[in-house]
């Protein structure tokens, strides 16, 4: 028989993340930080206004671009919250979730041979969607010693002729690093010297615990030449609801309209009346998560600091990213070893990129509850694994 599958798809590798949840699934009292999903449910009032729209019988498709309601909200959002301005009708889309506007903004701007400019450690789905849309992945390895914020220098010396699009992931996932105006400053003038694109992931710039997220699209010359992603998932913890949306120039949204036209149709209706009380009324829910998951964070550095495992300070997102590489093991076999030995679980560094090698992903996305059970059982394992050397 002639085979039926695309070389291209079976080439590329499944999530590194997944290996983990399945040994996990099959034990008893585990305790699991490898989830980046809010541990709170969505706010009762973004629920109840999901619910009203099904009473009502608002079940029907909204125009592909999203509901008209919505985008206006997201406009008034995006400039209360980062004094950004975009046309709710021609510069924006309402996607299913970040990944759909990550995987659409990539299919509407590359041909083939155009190279995609990834910082690694990052998000498990830019390079495949690169390579689904007939991309070339070209992989910046991030460093600790830089707070594994990009620099112009690494982007500098990245570019090539062919280089179009440079995925720009922060507050980033792994790593939980953030990128302050001076580093956006800098890279911005690389990106215009050299006529480079930008796709700007911001799915977690509401979890920025220092000052107020900046995006590189408040920067001059920087709006006309970026789409920005966000959504719904982790500010307002409606993961399940699968909302994102993309704003961009009008000629780069209006192609990417037309693949979600032929692709999805529309997002969820029901998520998106939900999404508007989100945006006009919830405000102070993301403050209060935020404030939570700061404690969290704060716990997590203390506990590291005092068990002497190297830990940057994380100053974005929901994430640590510890450095094991004292004890000589590979990532993928200390998250193992210690599922194994202490039924906790989280995700080695290379489910994100190679260079990830030597850390783990730590979500606290999770209870101080199981937070402090967690980082007991840690302790118990370094401990251990010291004293065997």
């Amino acid at each position: 028989m002639r085979n039926p599958l695309s070389s291209t798809i079976v080439n590329i590798k499944p999530s590194g993340i997944r290996k983990f949840f399945d040994i996990a699934a099959e034990m008893d009292d585990v305790i699991s930080l490898g989830v980046g999903e809010p541990d709170f449910d969505t706010p009762w009032h973004v629920r109840d206004e999901g619910i009203y729209s099904l009473e009502k019988g608002r079940t029907s498709y909204t125009s592909n671009a999203g509901l008209k309601e919505l985008k206006e909200e997201i406009a008034k959002f995006l400039k209360r919250r980062y004094d950004l301005t975009y046309d709710p009708v021609k510069e924006m889309i309402v996607t299913v979730g970040g990944s759909e506007g990550i995987d659409i903004c990539m299919r509407a701007m590359l041909d083939p041979g155009d190279e995609v400019l990834i910082p690694q450690p990052s998000y498990v789905s830019y390079e495949p969607c690169a390579i689904l849309a007939n991309g070339t992945p070209v992989i910046i390895e991030l460093k600790a010693e830089n707070e594994f914020r990009l620099t112009a220098e690494e982007l500098e010396a990245a570019i090539t002729p062919k280089t179009k699009l440079l995925v720009l992931p922060f507050p980033n996932n792994p790593t939980g690093a953030i990128m302050e105006r001076k580093d956006l400053e800098a890279i911005a003038e690389v990106i215009l010297k050299n006529d480079l694109y930008v796709l700007s992931d911001e799915i977690y710039s509401e979890l920025t615990y220092t000052d107020n997220h900046v995006s590189i699209c408040n920067l001059p010359g920087m709006k006309e030449r970026t789409v920005l992603i966000n959504g719904f998932s982790k500010s307002h913890s409606m993961t399940g609801w699968r909302l994102g949306y993309a704003c961009g120039p009008e000629v780069i949204i209006k192609q990417m309209l037309k693949i979600h036209q032929f692709a999805i149709m529309c997002a969820p209706t029901t998520s998106q009346y939900a999404a508007v009380e989100a945006m006009r009324n919830g405000d102070a829910d993301v403050q209060e998560m935020k404030v939570e998951y700061n404690v969290r964070r704060k716990y997590l550095l203390k506990r590291f600091a005092e068990m002497g495992v190297d830990c940057f300070e994380a100053l974005g997102a929901f994430y640590v990213f510890p450095c094991i590489k004292e004890f000589g093991m590979s990532s993928d076999d200390f998250a193992t070893s210690m599922l194994k030995s202490k039924k906790v679980c989280v995700v080695p560094g290379t489910a994100f990129g190679d260079c990830g090698e030597g850390f783990l992903r730590i979500s606290y996305a999770y209870s101080m509850e199981n937070l402090k059970i967690a980082m007991d059982r840690f302790e118990e394992f370094v401990k251990e694994l010291r004293e065997n050397k």
